[in-house]
């Protein structure tokens, strides 16, 4: 299995849990486990993804998920888990 670590933060609306989960069906990226939490009007969410079968590269995943974000006033990151898991081991 290959897992990517994807983080969402910015001021809540509507519809971002499914605009995110909607271009990961449509990239046939499955997820795997999901925390989101509300904090002051701010958005903040997890998720672990599994991208093995991803019908993209993903270059071009980090690239849409980054538009994606733009488009729906937040910030959207994609990292490989072992890249993550070695950041934050300092």
């Amino acid at each position: 299995m290959n897992k990517a670590v994807i983080t969402v933060v910015g001021k809540d609306t509507v519809g971002i849990i499914a605009k995110v989960c909607t271009y990961l069906a449509g990239k046939n990226i499955n997820i795997l486990d999901i925390s989101q939490t509300i904090v002051g009007g701010y958005f903040n969410m997890m998720m672990i993804v599994d991208i093995t079968n991803a019908e993209s590269i993903f270059g071009d995943v980090a690239s849409d998920m980054k538009a994606l974000g733009e488009e729906i006033g937040v910030i959207i990151r994609i990292q490989k888990e072992e890249i993550f898991t070695k950041m934050h081991r300092l």
